[in-house]
């Protein structure tokens, strides 16, 4: 007797979600951190500024898997809309009179 297993689509799928979620958290936290890395060994001679560039190419990498991965779970985005989303408002300035 084989069980009938139903697969989840992919909409629904969460553990596929977290994997690829998990996935792209540490690429790309290492690849930015690399460049940071990279790039404090090219522009600063301290060891701290070439620590505090590692920890700037970490977060950005964080925070772009931040953003990527809640648009998968369809969560808060952090978009903002396009101009032609944005209701346009007309501003009329009356003039009184001229000042000489």
């Amino acid at each position: 007797m084989a069980e009938n297993k139903q697969i989840p689509p992919p909409k629904y799928d969460l553990d596929a979600k977290w994997d690829a979620c998990l996935d792209l958290t540490v690429r790309r936290t290492v690849y930015s951190s690399l460049a940071g890395a990279f790039g404090g060994l090219l522009l600063f001679r301290s060891p701290v500024t070439r620590w505090a560039s590692i920890a700037l190419g970490a977060g950005i990498g964080i925070g772009s898997a931040y953003t990527e991965c809640s648009h998968k779970f369809e969560g808060s985005t952090t978009r903002l809309p396009s101009p032609s989303e944005v209701p346009q408002k007309t501003i009329v300035v009356e003039a009184e009179g001229e000042q000489n």
